[in-house]
């Protein structure tokens, strides 16, 4: 196949500046053991294929009309799950999409958007293709968020939480902080990771989501996916939640793009997802076991990992060669993320996989370290 020639001279100006987002790579190959994109090593809850079955049998009567534009019982479901209003719940394409509609609806253009520098990269590339100014703020060395570095004027501040690819957790006390101190600014809190984040031990049961603080603070904004605790990055689900001003203005700017986001399919089987709250604190916990057991065996081969509350697992080679170990995997089969940016290209982001995926794992690595050793003698 000849390579294709692309013609830029009908495209806007906006079209030729863009710097897309890269996704993580999606391999075809056989045998392959995938820990690069974060995707959940469980399948979805078994309701939600039944729902989707459901709708396909009235197909002839359902599937001509549109969808509920403003999917009514996946956000009446959620905002039972949270315990809020529905007026407080917003749905839309995917969270990525959610997050478009974030930067468009309140990151202003006179004042620019704080974000960290070490983060989900997809924060940069909406900033230029809204052109609004994003000013990142350094991680401490141990890649810790300190809010008194955000102490200046902005729009608005987002804050991936756990934080990726780190897998650290901010506390609802420095949470708290952020919007106290920016009244007049939105805080938004992406929590794709949250459900993985480990829950303090604590008389009052607290939950370490923001969403628990949007009754208290009308500028918190708190986002979240279907694509990762609940096993349905391919149904394309995210939800915001905050006060119903915030939650209007989503709406708007939605309806100014795309009216119908959530098809049929997607409502339905989103919606048996939420229900079956038994299938999901199940598989959300064996996550939160392999991680636990992944950050031991990698511990005892040398490996520096930061204490994650993600589904993945933040790590340092004993040489710092993380490059050079994601290379040898890769041609054992096995898929994991290297980042080739400054203060972390020494690290990898390995996603938590099945008990047999990250047996596979470690057994490729102590044989490469043993190999290394020997060569190195």
């Amino acid at each position: 196949m000849s390579e294709l020639k692309i013609d830029t001279r009908l495209w806007s100006s906006k079209a030729r500046n863009l710097s897309p987002y890269t996704p993580g790579e999606q391999p075809q190959h056989d045998n392959l053991c995938k820990l690069n994109t974060n995707e959940n090593p469980f399948p979805p809850s078994p309701k939600v294929g039944q729902a989707i079955a459901k709708v396909l049998e009235r197909q002839a009567d359902d599937l001509r009309l549109y969808p509920a534009p403003e999917s009514d019982e996946l956000r009446s479901a959620l905002a039972g799950l949270y315990n809020l209003d529905v007026n407080q719940v917003f749905v839309g394409n995917g969270s990525d999409e959610v997050l478009a509609l974030v930067f468009a609806s309140f990151f202003l253009k006179e004042r620019p958007v704080l974000a960290p520098d070490i983060s989900y990269s997809f924060y940069p590339v909406y900033a230029h293709t809204f052109g609004i100014e994003l000013v990142q703020i350094a991680l401490e060395a141990d890649f810790s968020l300190s809010p008194d570095a955000y102490r200046q004027p902005c729009s608005g501040i987002i804050i991936a939480n756990p934080n990726a690819p780190t897998g650290l957790l901010l506390s609802l006390a420095d949470i708290s902080k952020l919007a106290s101190e920016h009244s007049n600014s939105v805080i938004v809190i992406d929590e794709a990771y949250i459900d993985f984040a480990q829950i303090e031990a604590d008389s009052s049961g607290t939950t370490v989501s923001a969403i628990s603080l949007i009754n208290d603070y009308d500028n918190i904004l708190v986002t979240q996916t279907f694509s990762k605790s609940r096993s349905l990055a391919g149904l394309r689900v995210g939800m915001a939640f905050g006060n119903a001003s915030l939650i209007e203005a989503l709406t708007r700017m939605k309806n100014s793009f795309n009216s119908y986001p959530l098809d049929k399919l997607a409502q339905a089987g989103a919606t048996a997802s939420v229900l079956d709250v038994e299938y999901f604190e199940k598989t959300r916990q064996q996550v939160i076991d392999l991680r636990e057991s992944l950050t031991a065996d990698l511990v005892a081969l040398d490996y520096k990992v930061l204490p994650s509350h993600a589904n993945f697992v933040f790590v340092r080679p004993k040489e710092g060669n993380a490059s050079a170990v994601a290379s040898a995997l890769r041609e054992q089969g096995i898929i994991v993320r290297h980042f080739d940016k400054p203060r972390i290209n020494e690290y990898l982001r390995i996603t938590v996989g099945t008990a047999e995926q990250n047996e596979r794992l470690i057994d490729a690595l102590t044989t490469l370290h043993a190999d290394t050793e020997v060569t190195a003698d």
